[in-house]
């Protein structure tokens, strides 16, 4: 099929770290607010998750094209 490559699916998996990073970060002070710790660590993960998950959607793939 001519058209076959173009129904693929492609790196959904980057694009969905990116959303719970960013859900992480929008969450991370109404987790548990009797407790500050889990919501710095859930400030940082969001920060990391996200980074991540823009690296592979975006970046990765420009380095590719170039």
């Amino acid at each position: 099929m001519a058209h076959s490559e173009h129904n693929k699916s492609k790196n959904s998996g980057s694009f969905m770290l990116v959303i719970f990073g960013g859900l992480l970060l929008f969450l991370a002070p109404n987790i548990n607010p009797g407790n500050p710790v889990l919501g710095t660590i859930a400030l940082i993960g969001g920060i990391v998750i996200g980074g991540v998950g823009f690296y592979l959607k975006f970046i990765r793939t420009r380095a590719k094209r170039v």
